[in-house]
């Protein structure tokens, strides 16, 4: 089971590879990235509904499309933050500030820990060790100087990443009432109709190349998210957050390969500091299979 978040890992850093080729065109504003991005998203999810489909009727519950609710809002305010930011703002210090996503989600699930005893599994302290240390390590390893004048736009991607985390962590409330798949299409396709009615006045044609790019990286983000939701189910949010902090190794990677961006000592001594963490995590995992 443990492969789980590491595939995982490896299809968030396609998608957000993808996503960096998608901000660079021309074409692609903050809107046409929420209507299009979403409305492939639930292209990709159909043809696999069919086979897939599960909610359950507690899920029908006011509290729980409430929390749905809320889901979708944090994510829709989330993506648009984002790539808002994204379009006016250097592509190296998003990257840096997007990094904090990892932390702030594990700092997020930990608060809650203290106040909802669904996530009381998430005060691993063992755990919450490594997850702090592999997360403190990666933003370390991508700020500068210049990184802590916070403008608009920084400040925008700064938020977004709160929403992100914040979306993250209330979705374990409902999860179990749904399929992973199931979830993410439904939750997709809220916040495509929320975009939709929001921004169809003022949305522009994007060309084939565009729309190849979002139909690619719908694949690897529906990929990401489904494994993404199993993960949380079966090792919590902490644990499953942390070995997600794989992917940005691997985008570092995939960014000098294909885009030609190079990575810095710093980055490679933060990889080392995160595959040792996760090596770490791997460890208490398998110790406590073998102690029960």
């Amino acid at each position: 089971m443990i492969y789980i978040p590491i595939v995982g890992a490896f299809l968030d850093a396609v998608g957000t590879f993808l996503n960096k080729k998608i901000a660079v065109r021309k074409d692609v504003g903050h809107r046409e990235f929420l209507i299009y991005g979403f409305l492939a998203i639930v292209v990709v999810c159909l043809p696999l509904i069919y086979f897939s489909w599960y909610v359950h009727p507690l899920a029908k519950r006011n509290l729980n499309v409430a929390i749905f609710a809320l889901v979708v809002l944090f994510s829709f305010f989330a993506n648009y933050l984002t790539f808002f930011a994204l379009k006016h703002k250097n592509l190296s210090k998003l990257e840096s500030i997007r990094m904090t996503l990892p932390l702030l989600t594990i700092l997020i699930a930990f608060l809650f820990s203290f106040f909802f005893d669904y996530y009381k599994n998430e005060r691993n302290y063992y755990i919450l060790f490594f997850a702090f240390v592999a997360s403190v390590t990666l933003v370390a390893a991508n700020i500068k100087k210049e990184h802590f004048y916070f403008g608009k736009y920084s400040l925008a991607a700064l938020a977004g990443n709160f929403f992100y985390a914040l979306e993250l962590v209330i979705s374990k409330f409902i999860l179990p009432f749904y399929d992973p798949l199931s979830f993410y299409f439904i939750r997709c396709l809220l916040i495509f109709l929320v975009s939709f009615l929001v921004f169809r006045n003022k949305l522009s044609d994007v060309d084939n190349k565009s729309i190849f790019l979002f139909v690619s990286a719908a694949i690897f983000w529906v990929g990401y998210r489904v494994l993404l939701y199993y993960g949380y189910g079966i090792f919590g949010i902490v644990f499953t957050t942390t070995v997600f902090i794989l992917s940005p190794v691997l985008v570092y990677i995939l960014s000098a390969m294909f885009l030609k961006e190079k990575i810095t000592k710093r980055q490679i001594f933060s990889s080392v500091v995160i595959v040792l963490c996760i090596l770490g995590l791997v460890f208490i995992f398998v110790w406590g299979l073998n102690k029960d």
